[in-house]
């Protein structure tokens, strides 16, 4: 097989990614870029929607992420100015840094995704979010943030500013209820939704079943 420009340049996003990500702690290491990458290509051939934009977008759209940078400008232009330096057209440049810059959940603020294949690269971001593996890094976060597993007294957020759900306190289970079983209905795709409805209720037992188990209910 012949090794195209494009390659080569999605094997660089590849070690860019890995040496910044790899020893994340939070649920957004290089194994969540994985993922999300292979999700992306499998929607993006579905949705036909630009297979290497896609690919992209999603190696790169964590090295940018506000939680993980000093702020969301520092963390896009970090982006920018690793793609300044690739052979990639200048509009396939902008139109995977406004894919990154606008795929964030944020407390839900943020708007609609303008084309294919950035629908389609938030949603695989998401469809990691939702299911088993969602589950795991809801825990790992929460660790890692200091929140603690559940408390009573910490009622789930129905409302919240984008700084209120980044900083504000919460719990692990907290999460599920303002965000991760949120996401289902914030899907784009059609291919995505299908994976997504499967997920969810696996997710959605897990959480129905923790709270039996903190009631004392149960077998």
């Amino acid at each position: 097989m012949t090794t195209t420009a494009n390659d080569r340049v999605l094997a660089a996003a590849e070690a860019f990614a890995r040496e910044e990500l790899g020893g994340d702690v939070t649920g957004h290491d290089w194994w969540h870029i994985h993922r999300v990458v292979r999700m992306a290509r499998h929607l993006a051939e579905r949705e036909g929607a630009d297979v290497f934009i896609c690919s992209l977008a999603a190696l790169l759209h964590d090295v940018a992420d506000e939680k993980l940078n000093d702020s969301k400008e520092s963390g896009l232009r970090k982006v920018e100015d690793w793609l300044a330096n690739q052979p990639v057209a200048e509009a396939d440049r902008a139109h995977v840094v406004e894919i990154i810059a606008n795929m964030s959940y944020n407390g839900g603020a943020n708007p609609p995704m303008r084309t294919p294949e950035g629908r389609v690269v938030q949603d695989a971001d998401r469809l990691d979010a939702i299911g088993a593996i969602a589950i795991a890094r809801a825990f790992l976060y929460a660790g890692w943030k200091g929140d603690p597993i559940y408390d009573p007294a910490l009622r789930p957020r129905d409302a919240m500013t984008a700084a209120e759900y980044r900083t504000g306190k919460s719990t692990a289970i907290n999460h599920f209820h303002e965000k991760l079983l949120r996401l289902k209905d914030r899907i784009n795709t059609p291919s995505a939704k299908a994976i997504a409805e499967e997920r969810h209720a696996y997710m959605k037992a897990y959480v129905e079943r923790f709270m039996d188990e903190w009631d004392g209910i149960g077998d």
